[in-house]
């Protein structure tokens, strides 16, 4: 019976697909006289489909972590004790007195009685916990989410009028709808894709939101009635300025406890630093100053409106119904959820990017990371089940945040103590609602919401980063304030998405030369012998020579990395040309790359042949050649090589391999009868290697003069010994000659001091003559080939492999190469033609 590989080179032949292995072709292209026989030798193997699936597909173990992952309070929980829990208890505290007034008030942003703002703060608080990968987070009802919420309660009930008494019915659905998108991005562990919403606009949509929220608020506490707030901003202000002469006693209970808010959170930081011994107290007096107003003026109107129960002098919140009166399985069917399913993808983006922004800001200030895809699960839990209880959707706190990771919180835990803070409230507390001021909680969103706003001194450094951002944060802005939250949204999303496309589809590399730099040290020159590197490619200036060393570096030739003009970049080697590709090479910006490749290097040469074309009507339109009276520029060189930085690529694909193909056909014509070189450095990825190599790159091209038999090439060695090796000194060497070695007899390097410590492998250049001819001599040799190390010396490896001798480790050693092939090919043209040995 016929193994699996054999059925299938069966079918590829029967479907007539071509079969072709590099790697099991024989060495002969001059790879090197290290043998791939010898223990030293290195022939990399290219990846294959097999190791793919491996990396995709989980292992048991994976799927067991998985699992944990899901619960991440099981790594911490059991070693909680006294001390965390003190911190939790003052962190939870004050957390439950500050989200009890902030609940109610942003209930009153969704439309909804403002008893649902503290069902939803004590399921978010109460559930975060159990999947939290951040101790600072707290999940409630926030400003934004509840304005969005909102804005969907009163689109819904105006195409569902059956439920203009009951909004909560939309509310509820909202919530477990999205939260269970969001809960399903994060099992599947997306949480990636938060990071395709840039920062500038999270920041547009913060600001935006804050001023439309803050617009909203302000007729609710100067008593104005007489307008929609649900209008566009713009239109709220104008309607708000408009009627602004119908103020009553609600504005004397709104604006004062906005100005005593104000007053108390300048007066907290001012004592804090002027008395720093009492930070803490003033912080904890500063965090709590909503309670404190909220209380204030609720004694006040149960002094005014004790005794006018039902004819209050100004808006209070009345009857707040004791317990969960709301607890019920959420109304799901097709028809409300039609009502707002186009407003789903805003309601999903406002509760992630808020959520997963503030996680990962705390965690990186309070030296922990956060799983993006784990908080997911944590929100989307959240808003599945509070809805049982009478939530509606909720999502992390910035301002709660802030004030539970300064209040000192030890664990996720200290959400249980919020939520037996807010239960107490729930039912114990609902009488004393029954008094608070509209107006004045009112002035505790518009207070809380200011916060959102980015600062210019935000602005300003968006600006030194990136301009273009700064445009794009003010269209955000513009949009959100003239149109809608949801609108703003898409439009900074949208346009930063353009511009990235842009910027990848225009992106073009850089054309580099090559300048020879010194080490200094103060005003020491470094020494040039590998005797003064250290242990770690250090220097040591005490043992610095007279005759500093040089070493080549690469820069862009338009000096478009902001090097010193003054410095004169050299051309690598006429008819040589470095190319380093600015971002990544793939099908939108491959072709733009590639074009600008193919004309600057046919700006800066001239055809190998002026005879081409014998008689003017042979050329090609797109040729003509050049003028009248005029000659072909001979001072120009003809290209030789080009050698393609990919430090900044690791993938490639069928678009830009098959492109980087015709460019090479291109060229190859146009510089006919010779062939160009095609030489890759830092090249970071095995399935890179493979894609080019399955276009025929990383060897030298079959030439009909067979002089690709003669090719010499360059291999970056390390050698496993001491700092103080024979093949740093190669390094050296190479580095300093540049290629007056590549035709200097095979190095031998020095045997290396016995009594070296082994240290760190130090790399070095190495230049060997392979010939069809010595190949096979070394092979027939009892398949040996000479040792690369002797008696007495370190063993020596070669860093890549040795089937690809194109593909190489860095810009040096592809010069190098390059520089040696094209040299040797001049050799053999100055001796009469490629019949003519060269001996290297």
């Amino acid at each position: 019976m016929p193994s699996l590989k054999e059925t299938g080179h069966s079918l590829a032949k029967f479907l007539e697909i071509k079969l072709d292995d590099p790697d099991k072709e024989n060495l002969t292209r001059g790879e090197s006289v290290f043998s791939t026989h010898t223990a030293d030798s290195f022939v990399e193997q290219q990846p294959t489909s097999a190791e793919w699936l491996a990396d995709i597909v989980p292992s048991g173990q994976d799927i067991v972590n998985y699992f944990r992952s899901l619960f991440p309070f099981l790594t911490w929980i059991g070693f909680y004790n006294l001390q965390w829990l003190i911190g939790d208890l003052v962190a939870g505290i004050t957390i439950g007195a500050v989200v009890v007034p902030q609940g109610m008030a942003y209930a009153k942003l969704a439309n909804l009685p403002v008893e649902f703002g503290l069902y939803s703060s004590f399921m978010g608080v109460l559930l975060y916990w159990f999947f939290a990968t951040s101790k600072d987070i707290t999940i409630g009802p926030v400003a934004v989410v509840s304005t969005v919420t909102g804005s969907v309660v009163a689109n819904a009930t105006k195409e569902l009028p059956q439920y203009v008494d009951q909004p909560w019915v939309i509310a509820n659905a909202l919530a477990l709808i999205s939260g269970a998108i969001v809960l399903f991005i994060g099992l599947i562990r997306c949480g990636w894709i938060v990071e395709l919403i840039p920062l500038v606009s999270l920041a547009a949509f913060m600001t935006g939101s804050a001023i439309n929220i803050a617009a909203g608020q302000v007729p609710t506490m100067m008593g104005i009635t007489n307008f929609s707030t649900r209008d566009s901003t713009y239109l709220v202000i104008i309607n708000t300025l408009k009627y602004l002469g119908k103020t009553d006693l609600n504005a004397a209970m709104g604006l004062t406890a906005l100005a005593m808010l104000y007053l108390i959170r300048f007066s907290c930081s001012w004592a804090a630093k002027k008395y720093q011994n009492h930070q803490k107290l003033f912080f904890f007096l500063s965090t709590l100053r909503a309670v404190f107003v909220i209380l204030l003026f609720t004694m006040i109107s149960w002094l005014v409106n004790m005794n006018r129960r039902s004819n209050p002098a100004f808006a209070i919140l009345k009857d707040v119904p004791r317990g969960f009166q709301h607890a019920a399985v959420p109304i799901i069917n097709s028809e409300i959820i039609n009502s707002f399913v186009g407003d789903l993808p805003a309601t999903v983006i406002v509760l992630l990017i808020e959520h997963i922004a503030i996680s990962k800001s705390f965690g990186r200030v309070n030296n922990y990371t956060i799983n993006p895809s784990q908080e997911m699960v944590a929100i989307g839990v959240t808003n599945v089940l509070a809805p049982f209880l009478g939530g509606y959707p909720s999502t992390g706190s910035f301002s709660r945040t802030a004030i539970k990771s300064k209040a000192g919180v030890r664990t996720p835990f200290a959400g249980v103590i919020t939520a037996i803070v807010v239960l107490l409230a729930i039912y114990a507390l609902t009488a004393v609602f029954f008094y608070i001021p509209s107006a004045s909680l009112a002035a505790v969103i518009i207070h809380a919401v200011g916060d959102l706003i980015t600062s210019p001194n935000t602005l300003y450094k968006f600006w030194r980063v990136s301009p273009i951002e700064v445009f794009i944060f003010f269209v955000g802005v513009f949009v959100t304030i003239f149109s809608t939250i949801e609108n703003g949204i898409y439009a900074t999303i949208c346009i930063s998405f353009a511009v990235f496309i842009f910027r990848v589809l225009k992106s073009r590399g850089r054309f580099l030369g090559r300048v020879q730099v010194h080490s200094v040290i103060g005003d020491h020159l470094i020494g040039n012998d590998n005797s003064v590197v250290g242990e770690y490619g250090t220097f040591n200036v005490s043992d610095s020579s007279s005759s500093p060393p040089t070493r080549n570096v690469f820069l862009p030739i338009d000096h478009g990395d902001g090097s010193n003009p003054e410095v004169e970049i050299a051309g690598p080697y006429p008819g040589i040309f470095i190319y380093r590709f600015s971002e990544g090479f793939n099908y939108p910006s491959a072709s733009h790359t590639l074009d600008y490749l193919v004309n600057h290097i046919s700006n800066h040469t001239r055809r190998t042949r002026t005879d081409t074309y014998a008689r003017p009507g042979d050329r090609p339109w797109n040729d003509p050649g050049p003028k009248k009276g005029q000659a072909e520029n001979t001072a120009l060189p003809t290209l030789k090589a080009i050698i393609l930085d990919l430090s900044s690529v690791y993938n490639v694909d069928v678009t830009s391999v098959q492109q980087l193909i015709d460019v090479r056909n291109q060229l190859d014509n146009y510089t006919s009868p010779d062939v160009v070189d095609w030489h890759f450095a830092c090249i970071s990825s095995r399935w890179t290697k493979r894609a080019l190599a399955s276009a025929g790159f990383g060897y030298p091209a079959p030439r009909s003069d067979g002089l690709h038999a003669r090719w010499k090439s360059i291999f970056s060695v390390a050698e496993i010994g001491g700092s103080e090796s024979a093949a740093a000194q190669a390094e050296h060497d190479a580095n300093e000659k540049e290629m007056t070695a590549a035709a200097a007899p095979h190095l031998r390097p020095a045997p290396s001091n016995p009594d070296d410590t082994p240290g760190p492998s130090v790399a070095s250049s190495i230049t060997q003559s392979a010939s069809r001819n010595n190949t096979n001599n070394y092979s027939n040799n009892d398949n040996k080939a000479p040792d690369s190390a002797g008696v007495g010396e370190t063993r020596r490896v070669v860093v890549h492999g040795l089937n690809r001798p194109l593909f190489h480790v860095d810009l040096t050693s592809a010069l190098q190469s390059a520089i040696a092939n094209v040299r040797a090919r001049a050799e053999v043209e100055d001796a009469g033609g490629p019949e003519i040995g060269v001996t290297v």
